[in-house]
């Protein structure tokens, strides 16, 4: 894998995945290729469990999966301006829906199923499929940029308010009213990202130098981190931990820059009992009297830890997810290969690449086989742990190893928002309503 990316320059890789994308609560991935589209499972380092696969729609560019229930939502370039939403399991289609336009991205949670249109963005109940609101008044938004807070308690909205600036509206799911607006960047929006709870937005510009975290709803600003200063860089990714206590983001560079979200405190000690202290004291009364933009620059924190990338100018997806009980970085790209790295939570640091899995092959790379000859060497605060052997993986009550349901179980209320549902063939899922939708006009329901 090494050598295939050096004999290439930057951004001249051939991509093998057409889009990729982790699940809600990062333990499943979903890839889409011109043969169609694949979901794994992220439950093991060392093995990567393929849940499923479908060849029946070709250069599929758009694939998110539901947690992980059988709900998968497609959509192909065959026909672009149609969304299909299928339970996998079974092999069906529970319904599609067609668009004035070409679908540019979906986001969904338990209760809102979000698709975005240039210059629209349809919000639909996803228990029945029902359209709940069309937002038509926002600026042109030709990369789909939008994010939706994965807790469906508040389901709340993000998307570009402003084609010049970085401009956030921020709207409620649920009682379909925007909240405020946001003046995030000077530059226009590159990312935005909700935290699990959905009480903070990050976001970042198209320079990529500066990432800012914003409460919600109120919108102000809590965090300011600097992601570099020497060059301008397009972020392709923004994920927060599920627990929020850390903020990544990768770019087309060859690193992915982890930053931990401290504990805010709104009083400081009055005399400072170490020379640094006293030092840090000193830096920031002087703060006060130097340019807007130096003054900034002295209060943003950098990076608390980052994850060295094999290649750069590739498009890739990171996200923070914990496996096997050890905190991890997961980065897939479109190369067509899944990055699993040891993240040291106490210290930080440089981040530890441990394993490589081929997401269109066996999942094992050759650089993992000659790993796998070499004995390991505590590089690092979760090297230095055990691992356990996939095996030993535990599983959720009601749950298979794939993540999914067991026939014959019930579901846990959390697993969808309209409470337990009997797990047989015809209730996984909440009762969607069959339909062939055409959002041009009213919903025809067959």
């Amino acid at each position: 894998m090494e050598a295939e990316a050096a004999g290439r320059p930057p951004g001249r890789v051939e991509a093998a995945l057409s889009c990729f994308s982790f699940n809600q609560d990062c333990t499943s991935l979903a890839i889409g290729t011109k043969a169609g589209y694949k979901l794994f499972s992220l439950s093991s380092v060392e093995q990567l469990d393929q849940v499923h696969g479908s060849n029946e729609i070709p250069d599929v560019y758009i694939v998110e999966r539901l947690f992980s229930s059988s709900l998968v939502v497609v959509v192909s370039h065959t026909k672009p301006r149609q969304m299909n939403v299928y339970h996998f399991k079974k092999g069906t289609e529970i319904c599609n829906y067609s668009y004035s336009s070409n679908i540019l991205s979906i986001r969904l949670n338990r209760q809102r199923l979000l698709v975005c249109l240039e210059e629209s963005i349809y919000i639909h109940n996803i228990k029945d499929m029902k359209l709940l609101k069309t937002i038509l008044d926002i600026p042109a938004n030709p990369t789909g940029l939008c994010a939706l807070s994965i807790n469906h308690s508040n389901s709340y909205v993000a998307y570009p308010g402003s084609l010049t600036t970085g401009e956030i509206v921020l709207y409620d799911g649920h009682s379909l009213k925007t909240l405020c607006t946001i003046a995030a960047h000077e530059g226009t929006l590159a990312a935005i990202a909700f935290n699990a709870a959905g009480s903070k937005l990050a976001s970042a510009s198209e320079k990529g130098t500066v990432i800012r975290v914003f409460s919600v709803p109120e919108g102000q600003k809590l965090y300011e981190f600097r992601r570099g200063m020497k060059r301008y860089v397009t972020i392709s990714s923004l994920v927060f931990s599920m627990d929020s206590q850390f903020l990544c983001a990768s770019s087309n560079t060859e690193t992915v820059h982890i930053f931990k979200l401290e504990h805010l405190t709104n009083s400081r000690p009055e005399e400072p009992s170490t020379w640094s202290g006293y030092m840090g004291k000193m830096f920031l009364a002087a703060s006060n009297y130097l340019p807007a933009q130096v003054s900034d620059m002295m209060n943003q924190d950098r990076a608390f830890a980052t994850g060295r990338l094999h290649f750069s100018g590739q498009r890739n997806i990171c996200t923070l997810s914990t496996i096997q009980k050890l905190p991890r970085l997961l980065v897939a790209s479109s190369d067509g290969h899944l990055y699993i790295y040891n993240l040291d939570p106490q210290d930080g640091g440089d981040c530890v690449l441990i394993k490589t899995h081929s997401l269109l092959g066996s999942g094992t790379t050759e650089e993992n086989k000659e790993n796998d000859l070499k004995p390991s060497l505590p590089q690092s605060y979760a090297a230095t742990v055990a691992r356990p052997s996939p095996s030993s993986a535990s599983t959720v009550p009601g749950y298979s190893e794939d993540g999914g349901a067991l026939r014959g179980e019930v579901i846990p209320e959390h697993e969808f928002a309209t409470g337990p549902v009997c797990l047989d063939d015809e209730n996984e899922f909440p009762p969607i309503i069959l339909c062939r939708g055409n959002q041009k006009g009213k919903t025809k329901q067959s």
